[in-house]
């Protein structure tokens, strides 16, 4: 008895599966036969997705909402696409593009007409997903560039900072004294330093921990 099944791929800063869900269920894929794993899928280190290879057997049909489920990259969607119709020998239908569902056109022209279409969308969905990469590497460069620092802001600085700064500067201490006085790592404390002493050239001191704040994007 042929069995149907479905599977459901989000990555972790997308938890939107509801949208793929709901393509399943009206599709007729039973609720307890839906696979889903929330990761990337840059490799097939997947445990469900794994689990669904063990578990399907020859004639049985698993449905996936976009040929994007399956991979990310042009190579690994062939290849699993190639793994489940060829090795496993089943059948498997893509619920975006009714042209690759291999129950159809079982003929030499289907067959080639569904390859084709396959390798198209492959394409496709790897060079959106490089374009979507390049965007978000043109987008940081752009607010780094306008002063926006990622990551934690920085903690306030200790109240003796000024004094420790100021013997360090005086030659009075070294700069590891100095860091080690404020509790805080030497690069930490160079850092923090070369900020406190722009802010402090003509700068009023109650500018300071603003300005700080600024060059690290609290209020950008």
């Amino acid at each position: 008895m042929k069995n149907v099944y479905g599977y459901v791929r989000i990555s972790s800063r997308d938890q939107n599966e509801a949208r793929q869900l709901i393509a399943l269920n009206e599709a007729g894929v039973p609720s307890k036969n839906i696979f889903m794993d929330k990761q990337s899928g840059k490799d097939f280190n997947r445990s469900q997705y794994k689990k669904l290879l063990r578990q399907m057997k020859k004639d049985d049909l698993p449905y996936i909402k976009s040929i994007d489920r399956l991979g990310r990259n042009y190579r690994e969607i062939l290849e699993q696409w190639r793994t489940l119709t060829k090795d496993k020998g089943i059948d498997i239908v893509v619920l975006d593009m009714p042209l690759l569902d291999t129950r159809r056109g079982k003929d030499l022209m289907g067959t080639f007409l569904s390859e084709i279409v396959l390798q198209v969308l492959s394409f496709v969905a790897e060079n959106e997903r490089i374009n979507i990469r390049q965007r978000q590497t043109e987008g940081i460069a752009a607010a780094k560039a306008r002063g926006v620092r990622f990551g934690r802001p920085p903690g306030p600085l200790p109240e003796n900072f000024h004094q420790s700064y100021q013997q360090w500067k005086d030659g009075k201490i070294t700069g590891v004294a100095a860091a080690k006085a404020c509790g805080m790592p030497m690069s930490s404390f160079r850092y923090r330093a070369k900020i406190y002493e722009k802010a402090s050239w003509g700068c009023p001191k109650q500018f300071i921990h603003q300005l700080e704040g600024q060059l690290h994007g609290e209020n950008i």
